[in-house]
């Protein structure tokens, strides 16, 4: 390009620097787009038949892509064009940043569109969805670790384009010392959630909409970020809580394995009620009930007091919400038959009079009731 320009200069076609490098730099951007339309022209039609992944892929990429090929065309452009050796060197510098930049970019549209991909094959509002909430989990971890690292291997790209930072590098590193040390105290927090949500991803003690135990709260997992997890609990509200805390505490996961649970009623009777009839009572109720996984029905006289004994009903329901739901059920309509049916079995007080302090109080009536015989008939001899 240089030599056809000094052809055209000695020919005695004149033109300065700024108009010739505006010329360059329209040619190669006119190339590079025409190169760009004829490429994606050739990557549409070849993935018709692929699947999905790669159809989305260079549908997103389009546009990223031209810009890619934008800045390669002018970054050549800068180089055969008349410019001094410091304004070439600058443009390509920003340019090479800038082409830096869009390969990140490119990395994470792709890491976005496979994950995607992926999850559609999941589906977490299933009836068992146990499978889906392990995938969704991994997946979403690993999404925001991969974003971390693209970001600082994209930052670290960017400044090892500098001289300076190139350079004195390895003498940096290599006398970090006390500054190092300084840094990672710092940034502890960090690294020590950024290592607990690895930790997570692939142990998973917790995973997306599983329902916990935490602090006293019930709630389910709602999101979980590269820092911290959300909870929803059961009125709506949010418990925030670092990925570090269920690393180092202990925790209730009511949906570790599987989503049902085993729901418990317990019930304060007199002596006097008949138990296998409330057993029966209980089967009766768990059967006619929508709630009920027909798999755990039970009652147990499990303790006495001093004046109730203590009946144990267990019932079985497919989740959390179904098993606090059948457990409430399942007191309402017991107390209900209860109350009709064995109005006595009912928890009652008992006190038994003894004999003695009632034949105490037989004397002392009769005493008194001499006593004012004795008055009367006195008054009546006396006159008064």
């Amino acid at each position: 390009m240089t030599e056809f320009l000094d052809d055209i200069r000695a020919g005695g076609i004149w033109l300065p620097d700024w108009l010739a490098s505006a010329v360059i730099f329209a040619a190669v951007i006119s190339v590079g787009l025409f190169a760009h339309r004829i490429l994606f022209r050739l990557l549409t039609r070849f993935v018709e038949s692929k699947d999905l992944f790669w159809r989305s892929l260079v549908s997103r990429l389009k546009r990223v892509v031209r810009l890619a090929m934008l800045a390669a065309a002018l970054s050549f452009g800068a180089t055969v064009s008349p410019l001094t050796e410091y304004q070439s060197a600058t443009v390509r510098h920003f340019l090479l940043i800038f082409f830096i930049i869009l390969v990140a970019w490119m990395a994470k549209t792709a890491k976005h569109i496979w994950m995607t991909v992926y999850l559609r094959q999941f589906k977490l509002d299933a009836e068992d969805n146990l499978l889906a909430r392990k995938h969704v989990t991994q997946t979403r971890i690993m999404e925001r670790v991969i974003n971390l690292l693209i970001v600082v291997i994209a930052i670290s790209a960017c400044m090892m384009t500098f001289d300076a930072v190139r350079q004195y590098g390895v003498s940096l590193l290599a006398s970090a010392g006390v500054a190092g040390i300084v840094v990672g105290l710092a940034l502890q927090p960090v690294l020590k959630n950024l290592f607990a949500g690895i930790q997570l991803a692939i142990t998973q003690p917790i995973r997306i909409d599983d329902a916990l135990l935490v602090e006293g709260e019930w709630g389910r997992v709602e999101e979980i970020t590269s820092t911290y997890v959300v909870l929803q609990l059961w009125d709506w509200r949010r418990l925030i809580l670092p990925l570090s805390y269920f690393i180092e505490n202990p925790f209730q996961n009511w949906t570790r394995e599987s989503s049902a649970l085993i729901g418990t009623v317990m019930i304060y009777l007199d002596y006097s009620v008949p138990v296998d009839v409330v057993r029966g009572k209980v089967e009766e109720i768990a059967k006619a009930s929508t709630l009920w996984d027909r798999r755990v029905v039970n009652v147990a006289v499990t303790d006495f007091r001093e004046t109730v004994m203590e009946i144990r009903v267990l019932v079985s329901a497919s989740n959390s919400n179904r098993t606090f739901d059948l457990r409430c059920e399942v007191r309402e309509k017991l107390i209900d038959f209860i109350r009709r049916e064995y109005p006595e079995a009912l928890p009652r007080m008992r006190a038994v009079m003894s004999e003695a302090p009632a034949r105490d109080r037989r004397q002392a009536a009769e005493s008194d009731l001499s006593r004012r015989r004795l008055r009367i008939t006195f008054h009546r001899r006396h006159g008064l």
